[in-house]
């Protein structure tokens, strides 16, 4: 397995986001669009996530979740993708990587 240097991986830039809205991608059999929520500093973002065949939406509002604000932004129904949630991978299944208590949108994960 590879390595990354301590200064590789203070590059990503990891943060907390409420998840303020979720739609369904005309189209699309396994993605939903979510706008989540990541603070004063990186602003509301879209994120399309591949969790349709695990999630409700009703069970995604308002949920907050840890994102990847900074990778390398990709088209999705000709719309960019602004991050990329986190998850365990329990079996297959996406599993939230979540604060234990609610914390302020924007906080840092180190």
């Amino acid at each position: 397995m590879d390595t990354v240097t301590f200064q590789e991986f203070q590059k990503l830039n990891i943060r907390v986001g409420t998840i303020k809205h979720v739609s369904l991608p005309e189209g699309s059999e396994k993605l939903y669009r979510l706008k989540v929520d990541c603070g004063e500093e990186w602003g509301v973002r879209i994120v399309f996530a591949g969790i349709k065949n695990f999630y409700s939406q009703e069970e995604l509002m308002g949920k907050q979740i840890v994102v990847l604000v900074n990778l390398a932004s990709k088209k999705f129904f000709n719309e960019e993708s602004g991050g990329m949630l986190l998850a365990a991978d329990e079996d297959g299944r996406p599993i939230f990587l979540q604060p234990e208590k609610p914390v302020k949108n924007g906080v840092k994960v180190r």
